[in-house]
């Protein structure tokens, strides 16, 4: 489904890129999304029976919303505890001015990562990452993350229990 892109005349523009044009989201939109959310994995035809409209019509929304970039993905939520990543932390990064494109290429490619954001205030990069244990948290913090050289000074808050507050949650 993802991959199978409609052609709407966008002259080669990049999907959910900075020139898209975001077309508005009704009630039928919203409700499609809120089902992927809970099941990204949903069929066609159950999405179109769900939101009561034909299949077609649910595949060409849900191929909208991936072209417009309102869809990123589909994914795997993930209990990092048992995926053997006993330890995770919110790490936060002081980086040189106007490093930020720089610093967040190198964070990208570290699989310790699950999420990366830019962030106002006492620091500049605030960081999610999942490792197997305290040991390798520490190597992470001190040989890949301090060793970028546009990153000034690190703090490390120890996550001690997790919740995941996704649509399924109570």
């Amino acid at each position: 489904m993802a991959s199978e892109q409609m052609a709407d005349g966008t002259g080669g523009r990049v999907p959910g890129g900075p020139d898209a044009t975001v077309r508005p989201l009704d009630a039928i939109d919203r409700d499609i999304l809120t089902m992927l959310q809970k099941d990204g994995r949903a069929s066609i035809r159950s999405v179109a029976e769900r939101v009561h409209v034909s299949r077609a019509n649910a595949y060409t929304r849900i191929n909208r919303l991936i072209e417009d970039g309102v869809i990123r993905g589909f994914g795997a939520r993930v209990n990092h505890e048992r995926a053997g990543q006993g330890a995770s932390a919110y790490i936060t990064l002081k980086i040189v001015q106007n490093s930020w494109r720089t610093v967040r290429d190198q964070l990208r490619r570290m699989p310790e990562a699950s999420h990366i954001a830019l962030v106002s205030g006492d620091f500049d990069v605030l960081i999610l990452v999942h490792t197997e244990d305290n040991r390798a948290l520490r190597e992470l913090v001190l040989t890949k993350l301090q060793a970028i050289p546009e990153v000034l000074s690190t703090r490390t808050l120890l996550v001690f229990e997790e919740e995941d507050l996704g649509p399924d949650s109570p």
